[in-house]
């Protein structure tokens, strides 16, 4: 993983500065056993409370960041991941997906066609007019099929990629809308493609929040194909 891919991530700025103020909290600790060594009561004071607040910021930080995993900061039009499909039988696909970083995930759907889902965080106009960017993370693969009545009786495919231990921005934010007043949440509309053997797609996401999944050529013409046959 890049330099740029990681600094797209508020995470990983967050747990730097985390970093930072720990060290901070460090110097204060050591000023402050200075300052009681010399016996100056009211200066140790001060390097006590600075001390304090440092290691609170290092806490918020920590917290913060860890809450973020997953979380990229949402420009003009951003890639989420890229889809290749292959054929097991009727109905039944074997999906790689790749994301910017370059870590990949080996997955197995069933149905006619894949849908991906995204959570999108926008902020409220105090924090927009900021200059605060909107964050996103991946949040489903879903497989669907052409026929509703086969939609509602047939086997159904759903890959969550939420964070195992629920520590998360968003369910934060759900739980405690006190805490984090800021925060607007939107979930961007599902995009869906026809799966076709040895497809290749990619899913980007506009700063309004809208996925846009795109077939690369050979793929898309197996898949009007059938229609115009």
């Amino acid at each position: 993983m890049d330099w740029a891919t990681l600094l797209r991530m508020p995470m990983t700025v967050l747990l730097v500065l985390a970093v930072v103020f720990l060290l901070l909290t460090l110097v204060q600790l050591v000023m402050l056993r200075q300052r009681l060594h010399g016996g100056r009561p009211l200066a140790a004071c001060w390097r006590a409370l600075l001390c304090l607040v440092c290691f609170a910021l290092t806490l918020l930080l920590a917290g913060t960041g860890y809450a973020l995993r997953g979380y990229r900061l949402l420009s003009e039009e951003s890639p989420v991941v890229d889809i290749d499909a292959h054929i097991l039988s009727p109905q039944r696909w074997a999906l790689t997906l790749s994301w910017p970083d370059g870590s990949t995930r080996q997955v197995q759907l069933s149905g006619d066609d894949w849908r991906v889902e995204a959570v999108v965080l926008k902020w409220k106009l105090p924090a927009l007019l900021a200059g605060v960017p909107p964050l996103y993370r991946l949040d489903r693969l879903s497989g669907r099929y052409d026929d509703p009545a086969q939609e509602v009786s047939g086997p159904r495919t759903v890959i969550s990629f939420g964070q195992a231990d629920g520590f998360d921005l968003l369910d934060l934010s759900k739980q405690f809308p006190q805490w984090l007043p800021e925060v607007d949440t939107v979930y961007g509309s599902g995009a869906f493609l026809p799966l076709v053997d040895q497809g290749h797609y990619s899913i980007s996401l506009m700063r309004t929040g809208a996925l846009v999944a795109r077939p690369d050529d050979a793929t898309q013409q197996k898949i009007v194909a059938p229609l115009g046959s």
